[in-house]
């Protein structure tokens, strides 16, 4: 016997090299596997290596999933007699050596899930025998190589999750044999060819999350044996053939969403009865969802962001839901962001025991939530935010006692929260905000040990503050309420607290110590309540605080040192509370874009652009004594009127607005073409909300966080692009503004097709931009599904908001920047409607030190737009702070004339400017937008009162306008400078407010 092992290790030699050489490259083996491979026993017999009986040759290489590191050797193409090479599971790196197309019986390579780069090895097409080939999570780059089209014995390809680019050759459809290809998540571009139709024993074609175009072969939906298609989140666009249904009878897994279908959903999808997965979201189907009732093997049904539905309020958009009653293991129905109307019918209380998730947000689904939701004992999220609803939650909502995530916010529901609830124990996240509840917060709260969001904003909710003491709660929003009371001690309880928001009630009290327990807190916000007292030592333990919101309350004494210390605080706001002392110099007092103090009128000292008085050192006190019997004298002197004018002058000095707050996470700093592009669905026409002269802006959703993103991309094929994107980013670099879009990253990348791509990604807008609110169309309702209005002090806060970004960029940045485009559409809303400037592609930045004005404008031709654009312009003058001035008078006159500067009627020598100013002062009434009128009126008011308001009411309104005409002036220099506009505003603003609460 040893005499005859050691005749086979000579004769085999070659294989006992190249398995020898395969271990020299191994560079970790963590379970020792390869210590069995020495020259005490025979190669056949080493871990992983099976050895064919008849040449004694390697015919199987099986180290899957051992933690193996290092590189494949080359001298694995040595083992002539092997077919199977079982890798997939380790940590191998660098490439697939070229060598393996030396194996030419080999019929299965399984390499998946390690770390290999390169290329795909062009000669593998020389394995004329491989059956698999299974590729997937690697890195792999290059593009699929044509010569794979000859392995006629090819019957599974996974490519999935690599960085494969270029095309899918044609060359594919000649492997007859192939039964499952798989290229999903990675670059690939163009279309899908057609040669792909001659796949006859297909069965699966996942080509998802690529950057694929066109259309999806009609002779696809012909292999009849097709069992999945998942084609999602590229750019394919067409419809889907009517006869789907019958052409793919085995079909179970149909899933193309995120791209850029169109039509309607085939009547005869309802005959493919084996469909498990139906996935079409994020496309731009339309029409009616059609029956589903044969598809009893329904689990999954996702129809998200497509136009499908009438949107009517009498129509039977929801009929489908009861053909679903038959699809005995449903579990998932996702259709939010549609235009379903109609009713929420009962028979949805028959889904199947299985079902756990059902998500109708965004819609147009109006009357009661029916009683027979109780009946889905397993549901484990519920989701009708936004919608129409109204009437009470039902009592039955109690029985599911498994639901997590009850979320219906955005509606009309009304009547108290049910106390029912509180059997909801396995609830993490509840949200009834912007409803019409009315009542006591539900004292059974503390039975919710799980939660950890609660959000009841925005509804007529009374009592006092209440929320559960002990658990996880993270979020905690109970601002726009009536609440009344303190703020209780037990809010120290909530030891993971992140934000906490109970703005706009009316709590009095001071702010308990136990506060300080919440260490985690990164946003609170107290504003506009009746606090009081001073800040506590305890607010100290707040180190991770980001937003601190004091702002219109009764908190006295002096600002505590401490605040200067927060390392992370983006924005305080103390205005309008009666805090005195010196105002601290350091830390975020120190950035007058970042701290508010206005309306605080004993605080001395600051930076100068707080235009604060000196503050008065104790040793100057006793020469104050004799300071004050002089000016004691003086005014007996000069009298009441110069006392008048002192106090006239100091309240001009007070033009610090309330700041704009911004929930969006800015960890957010490299996003990829590929992350946008799926954030985007693929840019697709359903999540485009503007186009502007360089480009097109789209909504996005970043699936890491959820968080939604605003991506305006370059049309670099227009002239002028590429310098509008280069000034942006220039000006963008130098500003940074709570009342100016914040943009979160650059993206300047090649895309899929190989073109340049650049791209700007900002904080999205919920509320999009003010010109849809001015002027909207009978398609644009804000999120009640009303007509969009805006108030006549919301019209005020929102110029007061450009005015003060205004002012930023022109007086308070390092380097003076012109916007040079001030229009409606250029100011965005966020869901709190605070304005914000943004498309700084025109902007220009003044480096005075060299007079140089660096720019993206055409060097020829109008800066700005027509009808906003500063009259010197036309004439060649340089762009200035007072070019914006006139941009934004003409706004301003917009806003409250409901007009825009190139109406019909400005014919001739008529413009805008010159229409009000013929209107005033008898005429102010009579040009107003007409969505005012009658904001003035009370049913609950005498005649008197009311009569004082209307006065008051018209002369705000005249002031306003003659801020609008001072601005707007024909001659540069007599208008009136952004920081005395926003003073004037502000003024304004008190004055309604004081009225409305005669």
């Amino acid at each position: 016997m040893l005499c005859f092992g050691v005749i086979v290790s000579t004769t085999n030699d070659s294989d006992r090299l190249a398995l020898l050489e395969f271990k020299a490259e191994i560079t970790s083996d963590p379970f020792e596997r390869l210590n069995s491979w020495n020259d005490s026993t025979d190669f056949c017999q080493w871990y992983g290596v099976t050895c064919g009986h008849r040449h004694h040759k390697v015919t199987v290489l099986d180290l899957h999933s051992q933690g193996l590191s290092g590189s494949i050797s080359l001298h694995i193409g040595n083992l002539s007699f092997l077919r199977e090479l079982r890798l997939q599971n380790n940590s191998f790196r660098l490439e697939i050596p070229p060598q393996i197309g030396q194996l030419r019986r080999l019929q299965m390579l399984y390499l998946s899930n390690n770390s290999l780069t390169g290329e795909i090895p062009k000669n593998i097409s020389a394995c004329s025998n491989l059956v698999f080939l299974l590729l997937e999570y690697n890195q792999l780059a290059g593009g699929i190589p044509l010569e794979l089209g000859s392995l006629s014995n090819l019957q599974t390809i996974d490519f999935t999750a690599n960085r494969l680019t270029g095309s899918i050759p044609s060359s594919m459809g000649n492997l007859t044999s192939l039964e499952a290809i798989s290229c999903y998540q990675n670059c690939l571009s163009g279309i899908i060819p057609q040669s792909l139709g001659r796949l006859t024993k297909l069965k699966t074609l996942i080509l998802g999350s690529n950057g694929l175009s066109g259309t999806i072969p009609p002779t696809i939906f012909n292999l009849s044996l097709l069992i999945e298609i998942d084609i999602k989140a590229n750019q394919i666009g067409g419809g889907l053939p009517e006869e789907i249904g019958f052409t793919l009878p085995d079909l179970q897994d149909l899933s193309i969403g995120y791209n850029q279908l169109a039509g309607s959903i085939p009547l005869s999808i309802s005959n493919a009865t084996n469909l498990r997965r139906l996935d079409l979201g994020g496309n731009e189907l339309s029409g009616k969802v059609p029956s589903l009732a044969n598809l009893r093997n329904l689990w999954f049904v996702t129809l998200f962001t497509n136009n499908l539905g009438s949107g009517g309020s009498n129509v039977d958009d929801m009929s489908f839901l009861c053909s679903l009653t038959n699809a005995a293991k449903l579990m998932v129905l996702v259709m939010h962001e549609n235009r379903l109307g109609g009713t929420l019918p009962a028979c949805i209380g028959n889904f199947s025991t299985t079902f756990v998730a059902l998500r109708l947000g965004q819609n147009l689904i109006s009357g009661e939530i029916p009683k027979e939701i109780g009946n889905l004992v397993n549901l484990e999220a519920f989701r009708m935010d936004d919608n129409l609803l109204s009437g009470p939650i039902p009592s039955d909502l109690g029985n599911l006692s498994h639901l997590e995530k009850l979320i219906l916010s955005g509606n009309y529901l009304s009547s108290i929260i049910p106390s029912s609830l509180q059997n909801l124990y396995m609830l993490f996240s509840l949200s009834l905000a912007r409803n019409n509840f009315k009542g006591l917060i539900p004292s059974n709260l503390d039975k919710h040990k799980r939660l950890t969001n609660l959000d009841l904003s925005g509804n007529n909710l009374s009592g006092p503050v209440i929320f559960p003491v002990a658990g996880n709660l993270i979020y905690l929003n109970l601002s726009r309420n009536q609440l009344s009371g303190v703020l209780p001690m037990e809010i120290g309880n909530l030891k993971h607290l992140e934000q906490l928001d109970v703005s706009r009630n009316i709590l009095d009290g001071e702010i308990p110590n136990s506060l300080g327990n919440c260490d985690g807190l990164t946003i609170l916000r107290i504003q506009d309540n009746r606090f009081h007292g001073s800040i506590p030592q305890s607010i100290s333990s707040l180190r991770s605080i980001e937003e601190l919101d004091l702002s219109n309350n009764n908190f006295c004494s002096e600002i505590p040192e401490f605040l200067k210390a927060f390392q992370f605080l983006e924005k305080l706001n103390l205005s309008y509370n009666h805090f005195e002392g010196m105002l601290p110099t350091e830390g975020v007092f120190g950035n007058a874009s970042a701290t508010f103090v206005a309306g605080n009128e004993n605080l001395c000292g600051g930076m100068p652009v707080f235009e604060l008085t000196k503050c008065v050192s104790r040793n100057t006190k006793s020469t104050g004594r004799v300071m004050k019997l002089t000016i004691a004298i003086i005014f007996s002197l000069l009298g009441i009127p110069f006392l008048v004018t002192l106090l006239y002058l100091g309240r001009l000095k007070r033009n610090r607005n309330e700041p704009v707050s911004s929930p969006f996470d800015d960890s957010l700093l490299n996003l990829s073409y590929g992350t946008l592009l799926k954030a985007t669905g693929g840019f697709s026409l359903t999540n485009l909300i503007g186009v502007g002269s360089f480009g097109s802006v789209y909504k996005g959703l970043l699936q890491e966080n959820e968080n939604y993103i605003a991506v305006k991309v370059l049309n670099l094929m227009r002239y002028g692009a590429l310098k509008s994107f280069e000034a942006e980013c220039e000006v963008l670099k130098h500003i940074k503004h709570r009342n100016l879009v914040k943009v979160l990253t650059v993206c300047s990348a090649i895309d899929y097709k190989g073109d340049e791509f650049k791209a700007l990604v900002y904080e999205f807008m919920v509320n999009g931009s003010l010109e849809e609110w001015l002027h909207p169309s009978s398609a644009q309702n804000d999120a009640d599904g009303h007509l969009k209005k805006l108030s006549l002090v919301q019209r005020i806060n929102i110029s007061i908001d450009v005015a003060f970004a205004l002012d930023y960029l022109h007086n308070q940045c390092q380097s003076q920047i012109i916007h040079c485009d001030m229009k409606p559409s250029n100011i965005l809303l966020d869901a709190d409607m605070v304005g914000h400037v943004g498309d700084f592609g025109l902007a220009k930045i003044v480096f005075e030190s060299t007079a140089d004005t660096r720019a993206n404008t055409s060097s020829v031709g109008l800066r700005g737009t027509i009808g906003y654009a500063a009259p010197e312009y036309a004439n060649g003058s340089q762009v200035s702070r007072e070019g914006d001035v006139y941009s934004y008078g003409i706004l301003l006159l917009e806003m409250f004339t409901g007009l825009r500067p190139t109406n019909d009627i400005f014919r001739e020598n008529l413009n805008l400017h010159n229409y009000v100013a013929e209107a005033l002062p008898q005429r102010a009434m009579e040009i107003i937008d007409p969505v005012l009128l009658h904001e003035g009126e009370s049913h609950n008011s005498s005649q008197d009162s009311l009569h004082e308001r209307n006065h008051i009411f018209q002369e705000c309104l005249e002031a306003i306008y003659r801020i609008g005409l001072a601005c707007s002036a024909e001659e540069p220099r007599r208008r009136m400078s952004m920081d005395k506009v926003a003073t004037q505003l502000h003024s304004i603003r008190k004055q309604l407010f004081a009225a409305s609460s005669m």
